[in-house]
């Protein structure tokens, strides 16, 4: 005998008062299963989309804050013609004559708006020159290097991070 026919059976050999009893708790506990599947999760999803507008609206006004701060301060990484310290030292390195050595050049993710450059198999002297460059004519200074020995005699691997003075 399946435990479906044995709940039947049990079913039929109550009273129809016990019956009734039985069919109100059975609807309860349903009711309770879906206010504890549905209504709870949807309740806590609310809360917590509340906190999160919240913490966004502080956030914001956080921002409003400190905009007319950052409006003065200017662009942290614009030079003298308004470009970005990135495409400077593209271009500076192109024009000395590094353009094929500049492996990689990205934001050095710094605060002031650093550049970190890559060069690879550079002329020494041509290196020396191209930083003093930037220096003198943009006012980029080198906030650290790291520069290696490259396979041929007055070639070098340089790793360079770069930033605005000013």
């Amino acid at each position: 005998m399946s435990a479906v026919d044995q709940a039947k059976q049990w079913y039929g050999s109550l009273s129809p008062r016990e019956q009734r009893m039985v069919a109100w708790g059975a609807a309860l506990a349903v009711m309770m299963l879906f206010i504890f599947a549905l209504i709870v999760p949807l309740y806590s999803a609310a809360s917590a989309a509340e906190e999160r507008v919240t913490r966004k609206s502080e956030d914001l006004n956080w921002m409003r804050s400190v905009a007319p701060e950052l409006r003065a301060a200017g662009p942290a990484t614009a030079s003298a013609g308004g470009q970005s310290l990135l495409v400077v030292v593209d271009q500076s390195a192109r024009q000395a004559g590094l353009g094929s050595s500049l492996s990689n050049i990205q934001p050095s993710g710094a605060a002031g708006g650093g550049v970190r450059a890559r060069l690879e198999n550079a002329p020494f002297d041509i290196t020396v020159a191209w930083i003093a460059l930037l220096q003198q004519r943009h006012g980029v200074t080198v906030d650290s290097a790291t520069i290696d020995r490259a396979s041929q005699p007055g070639l070098v691997n340089a790793s360079l991070i770069l930033k605005k003075t000013g």
